[in-house]
């Protein structure tokens, strides 16, 4: 233990004296030397700085101050906090977050390739479309209220991280129904840690949009969709920006990403229309590649979802 240091005070009498009416903080019997100001400070920056993580890791693992994914786990996820995470290289870029691939294991233990998706800082995010899907999440504190509906520095970072844990909470709630999409791992701050869909060498699965399916691949994949749709809107939940390049195909299996702007279907004004657009939006891409109307059945489709949404 160190010994504080400090100056000593004068001699007090025995009974202090009544504070006057313009006496401004508490009494103190002392003051902090400047040595022990130094010392504090180094106790302050050592205790909020990070130690070097080893082997050339990038940062140790961020799983214990970080909200974690739903349970059961999947035994592949590393909990053990002596792990350490090393950056191998970006998988996407976008206008509202990038995707970076991790591996994160313990030095002498299992290694896991995750997927690391960071929104970005509002000075570089684009905005433009966060009220319409914004509609019906509410935060609790009116002045995040108001620092959001104002756009101010403060609320657009607010709206980076709602955008993080609307992700993961869907993500949550779609893996624990069964739905084909990444383990969400860790939400933290505005990072979000999932399951890396693709070959273990770090090859990231094709999007849909980059296929070209025989015709039986071609009707599975649609069937696939509307078993997928089908459990998103029991959940009463729409993805909200649909189409075939946000989803992935690996193995044969449709797994759905990109899900910040979830929508709930019923307490969102626009849901229905997202959850129209949604379906319209991909069928499209199915009739193109050549997929007879007569199956996908669109209207009818979207009529059974709706009903499924409102319980």
């Amino acid at each position: 233990m160190y010994e504080h240091d400090y100056d000593q005070p004068e001699q007090l009498p025995m009974r202090r004296s009544r504070r006057t009416k313009n006496s401004v903080g508490p009494s103190r019997r002392g003051r902090l030397t400047e040595r022990e100001k130094a010392r504090l400070a180094r106790v302050r920056e050592e205790a909020y700085s990070d130690p070097v993580a080893p082997d050339g890791a990038d940062r140790w693992s961020t799983w214990d101050r970080a909200d974690q994914g739903p349970v059961p786990r999947p035994d592949w996820v590393v909990t053990e906090l002596a792990a350490v995470d090393h950056e191998l290289g970006v998988l996407k870029t976008g206008k509202e977050a990038d995707v970076h691939l991790l591996r994160r294991g313990l030095p002498d233990g299992p290694q896991v390739l995750l997927a690391a998706k960071r929104y970005r800082s509002s000075d570089r995010r684009d905005f433009h479309r966060d009220a319409a899907y914004l509609e019906g999440r509410r935060m609790r504190r009116s002045r995040e209220m108001r620092a959001i509906e104002h756009r101010t520095s403060f609320g657009r970072n607010l709206i980076a991280e709602q955008w993080a844990v609307a992700e993961f909470g869907a993500l949550s709630a779609l893996w624990s129904l069964g739905a084909p999409v990444p383990y969400p791992v860790q939400r933290d701050g505005t990072e979000l840690l999932m399951e890396f869909i693709g070959s273990p060498d770090g090859a990231a699965a094709p999007r849909l949009a980059q296929l070209r399916p025989d015709p039986d691949e071609l009707h599975e994949l649609w069937l696939q969709l509307v078993a997928l749709l089908d459990l998103t809107a029991s959940a009463g939940l729409a993805h909200g920006d649909l189409s075939a390049y946000n989803l992935l195909v690996h193995d044969g299996q449709l797994v759905l990403i990109d899900l910040p702007q979830i929508v709930d279907v019923v307490a969102n004004p626009n849901g229905e229309y997202f959850l129209q657009r949604d379906v319209r939006n991909v069928a499209e891409w199915f009739h193109r590649r050549g997929l007879p109307e007569s199956i996908t059945d669109v209207d009818g489709l979207i009529a059974d979802l709706l009903t499924v949404a409102r319980g």
